[in-house]
């Protein structure tokens, strides 16, 4: 099973606004997004973690520079000891229910390949770009975290009992981000022993920890050692339950053939009837219904409810019903590009505006079927999952100096 260890923080100094140097994650914010980030405050995390491109092969090393800068002048400060960071989010979630979850922030161990200790949920698609990898041995440190699901029971109640405050901030959805410090020796062994004695399945940020694997074989390869830093990585990790997660479809954008000739070659394999023109509220229609939905140019939709028979031996996902129906239809015969996009606005702006032929709104995978998942060692299709809020950047950054 993993190690999880806690680790001296590099933090914002008080001093400085959580929330104004605060970040999305560097893989979901637009070049606008972090000029304005930028223009909000010059000391937010995204001129490290998200280096201009206009500085060219230089930016990793101005990337480095500048956290030294900000170090040395006060604006990161690193913790005395080391220590465990609760993280909390209050938000709403789709139906308008309040929630609070909580998760612990510490270093978890970079596993081979297939070992058993760290698990992917789904597979992955590719990613040729080495930014991740780049920033990191030019920095070395870990800017954003992993996120890990324990299959450990009971952590969830470790983490309740605050520890010390140390800011909070608000994002652009309105979701509340808090940390605090957890310093107490039978805590901290506590909860280490906790996350240990099970798997952690990433949830988000498989690329991120494929980047750390990198980075830990090519500083073996070059020291010959196993007691380095880079053999662990940043991870924020919650318990696998219901109450403590909030997960989203990720819905699909298909390009290549018509909406028209979509609803005819799928016909076989699903019922099709009207949905009318499709709006936020369908994100829960479908699930109500156990369908599907196809969104067409004119932003309509057809509920699409799966034919058990043609579904024989496929996973209890959409994700994987749309991926077979999309293969087995002759008519189709791979004609037809997937891309991934979450929220039915966005979909439905992709569909109407004539950026792709066709959307399909996929159901949320149960918690049930990620524990299955999980425990069976197989990978849903990429892109099946959603977890949501996400994570902020820039509330806890992992030097190891390696």
């Amino acid at each position: 099973m993993p190690r999880f260890e806690p680790f001296s923080a590099l933090r914002y100094s008080p001093d400085q606004s959580l929330e104004l140097v605060a970040a999305p994650p560097y893989d979901v914010i637009s070049d606008r997004d972090v000029k304005n980030l930028l223009a909000r405050d010059p000391h937010n995390i995204v001129a490290v973690d998200v280096p201009n491109e206009s500085d060219g092969d230089d930016r990793y090393t101005l990337a480095a520079e500048l956290l030294q800068d900000w170090m040395d002048d006060g604006i990161l400060v690193a913790d005395d000891t080391p220590s465990f960071t609760l993280y909390r989010m209050q938000f709403a979630d789709e139906s308008g229910r309040s929630r609070e979850t909580v998760g612990v922030i510490g270093a978890l161990e970079v596993v081979d390949e297939g070992a058993d200790g760290v698990l992917p949920h789904e597979r992955t698609t590719p990613k040729a770009k080495t930014d991740r990898l780049d920033l990191t041995i030019a920095t070395r440190a870990n800017l954003s975290p992993v996120w890990g699901l324990s299959l450990a029971p009971g952590l969830t109640d470790l983490l309740l009992e605050p520890g010390e405050t140390l800011g909070s901030c608000h994002d652009e959805n309105g979701v509340v981000h808090t940390v605090e410090r957890i310093t107490a020796p039978e805590r901290i062994t506590a909860i280490s022993a906790a996350v240990g004695a099970a798997p952690v399945v990433i949830a988000d940020g498989h690329h991120r920890y494929a980047v750390s694997r990198t980075y830990r074989d090519q500083r073996r390869e070059a020291t010959g050692r196993t007691d380095l830093g880079s053999e662990l990585t940043l991870a924020y990790v919650g318990e696998l339950v219901e109450d403590q997660l909030s997960v989203a479809a990720i819905h699909r954008l298909l390009t290549g053939v018509s909406d028209q000739v979509l609803l005819e070659s799928l016909a076989p394999m699903f019922e099709m009837s009207p949905a009318g023109s499709v709006e936020p509220g369908h994100a829960l229609d479908v699930v109500e219904r156990g369908a599907l939905c196809l969104v067409h140019k004119d932003g309509q939709g057809t509920f699409m409810t799966p034919r058990p028979e043609c579904f024989a031996g496929v996973r209890d996902l959409d994700s994987a019903r749309l991926e077979h129906a999309l293969e087995h239809a002759p008519a189709l015969d791979g004609k037809c590009d997937v891309s991934y996009q979450h929220g039915v606005g966005n979909i439905v702006a992709a569909v109407t505006g004539g950026d792709v032929d066709a959307g399909v709104l996929l159901r949320p995978v149960s918690i049930a079927e990620i524990r299955r998942t999980a425990d069976e060692r197989v990978l849903m299709p990429p892109k099946s999952t959603f977890f949501s809020p996400k994570l902020r950047t820039g509330l806890v950054i992992r030097p190891f100096g390696d």
